[in-house]
């Protein structure tokens, strides 16, 4: 019988629930910034997850993911971008790809200052200790931000890293390099699945978390 830590659970769900919304948000600002008001007219530009959220991606998968201590899987719905309206589309393109990664690194560093400067003292008798729950909340979301930003900047399609470097390639380059576009998810599940997530996911992990505050 699985050894579940409820608390752990409801902590983990609710931070990573905030930080794909904060990531998606980010995608969707950025592009109606860059010319494309596609995202924002769909009301995507908000920080309400209801208008985020994947059930598969954003509950099923994460909760069993968190239940059963498997590597943590967890997506939003795509923000749809026309890149048509970009004003620079290729450039513009990867600026929105790398502005969700991007977020997710602010929240990470945002989270790993207040938790630098925390005083988590010992609980008193007959006194509530508010520090110690929300030390291990911002705990989580230094954790959970770092490796959202990690893993969407791997450089496979259709993830951010994926579009980021197609946008980077000369043009004849990235056209080649999209045809894995299909073949992408089956990437992604191959390297969450064998050693390659701890070489491109939790490597690049460590090395980040090791410059934030702490």
């Amino acid at each position: 019988m699985l050894d579940i830590n409820v608390a752990q659970v409801v902590i983990a769900f609710i931070v990573l629930l905030f930080s794909l919304t904060v990531h998606e948000t980010a995608h969707a600002w950025t592009a109606n910034r860059l010319g494309d008001p596609t995202a924002r007219l769909l009301g995507r530009v908000s920080l309400n997850p209801v208008v985020h959220a994947d059930l598969i991606g954003t509950v099923v998968f994460p909760l069993v993911a968190m239940a059963s201590g498997a590597p943590l899987i967890g997506w939003a719905k795509p923000v749809p971008v026309d890149v048509r309206r970009l004003k620079h589309p290729r450039r513009d393109y990867m600026v929105v790809a790398a502005a969700g990664p991007a977020s997710n690194l602010v929240l990470a560093f945002a989270a790993a200052s207040v938790l630098a400067i925390l005083p988590v003292s010992p609980v008193v008798l007959g006194e509530p200790n508010v520090s110690v729950p929300l030390a291990a909340l911002l705990s989580v979301a230094v954790q959970l931000n770092l490796l959202l930003a990690v893993f969407n900047m791997m450089p496979i399609p259709p993830l951010d890293g994926g579009n980021v470097l197609g946008g980077l390639l000369p043009p004849p380059l990235a056209a080649r390099f999209d045809r894995i576009r299909p073949y992408g998810v089956l990437l992604i599940y191959a390297l969450i699945l064998t050693d390659g997530y701890y070489y491109f996911v939790i490597t690049p992990y460590l090395f980040l978390r090791s410059w934030l505050p702490s």
